[in-house]
């Protein structure tokens, strides 16, 4: 249920409203609305009257019932965009960041070099796996806290703020300075996670699962809101489909899908969404012409030797390439690079 207010309603009397709201044992979400004010009670509402609720208080405009599940996660709730700043990287509303950084944590000397050069070619976040969960047990798993102490000399080196993706409730810790978690596609549904990353004071990307709905994927958002953590950021980074041709099938239409329902930014990860590094570049102006908040790219600096996912990744040079590309589709489209 949502409770539209009259446009500038008295102070005293919104938090009178929210009062007695809170003492019916709901849960509240307030949102202060450019042309709008907007209350959400979250919970089961079936018992309460909408006729009652209008009478309750004269700053009420309208009552309305939300019967989507998540609530939090809704526009119906937060009209506005929310934009998720990250040390000044902006992602949602007008603003367009890109992510970058190899699939994997190696080395001290490969995480600097890479991190001094995608921040060149116009990168604002630097990304690099520490905790890498891979389908075989014999297959590189990453340097775990040893690779998140990398990314933090990478980050000492160029003010890139770092993204990484944690795996498990016992690492929790290990991430009180990173800048941003990463839920990766196979921990989309790891709810006892969720739950705790909701606790967390800070942003949080969640990756679409690799058969997740968009209902399911809002769903694992709503976790994390629930908890009081409202820095989500969306990744769509490809779907498991019939198609063998790429890696996965990059679900474009999620994200004006996710946009027209959600106010959460949203990203694209067009590296693993095909595997293929000459369709990243043609699949990031995609993602930038439906309307993506933002892009992540895998970029080493020797692709045929990375531990993993080398065979999707860009050299710096052809991230470059792609970076110039972005800087005038991102402009075309009327948003900020930053």
């Amino acid at each position: 249920m949502i409770i539209i207010l009259k446009p500038n309603s008295d102070k005293e009397k919104i938090k009178d409203l929210l009062d007695s709201l809170k003492s019916r044992n709901i849960g509240i979400h307030y949102s202060e609305g450019k042309f709008v004010d907007i209350i959400g009670l979250i919970g089961d509402t079936s018992h309460l009257d909408i006729n009652s609720v209008m009478a309750s208080s004269d700053i009420i405009e309208t009552v309305k019932r939300v019967s989507e599940p998540y609530k939090a996660v809704n526009r119906k709730f937060h009209p506005d965009d929310t934009v998720v700043d990250v040390d000044g990287a902006k992602l949602g509303g007008q603003n367009f960041s890109v992510i970058a950084g190899p699939c994997s944590v190696e080395s001290e000397e490969q995480m600097i070099c890479i991190a001094k050069s995608v921040k060149k070619s116009g990168a604002k976040l630097l990304r690099g796996g520490a905790f890498k969960p891979r389908t075989s047990p014999y297959s590189f798993q990453g340097l775990h806290d040893e690779g998140i102490r990398l990314l933090l000399e990478a980050k000492k080196e160029t003010g890139l703020p770092i993204v990484t993706e944690i795996m498990s409730l016992t690492h929790i810790d290990l991430f009180a300075d990173v800048d941003v978690i990463q839920v990766g596609a196979r921990n989309m549904q790891n709810f006892e996670l969720l739950k705790e990353l909701g606790k967390c004071d800070k942003p949080i990307l969640l990756k679409r699962g690799l058969a997740n709905t968009m209902d399911e994927l809002l769903m694992s958002a709503e976790y994390i809101m629930a908890g009081g953590n409202e820095q989500v950021i969306f990744c769509e980074r490809g779907i498991r489909t019939y198609e063998t041709f790429t890696r996965n099938t990059l679900d474009l239409s999620a994200i004006p899908a996710l946009k027209s329902i959600s106010h959460l930014p949203v990203i694209v990860d067009p590296s693993h969404a095909t595997g293929l590094p000459w369709m990243v570049e043609p699949l990031t102006k995609a993602a930038i012409a439906v309307g993506a908040d933002g892009i992540m790219i895998e970029v080493h600096n020797n692709p045929k030797k990375a531990l993993c996912d080398g065979a999707q990744s860009l050299t710096p040079q052809q991230f470059d390439n792609v970076m110039q590309t972005v800087k005038k589709r991102v402009e075309f489209e009327g948003k900020i690079l930053g």
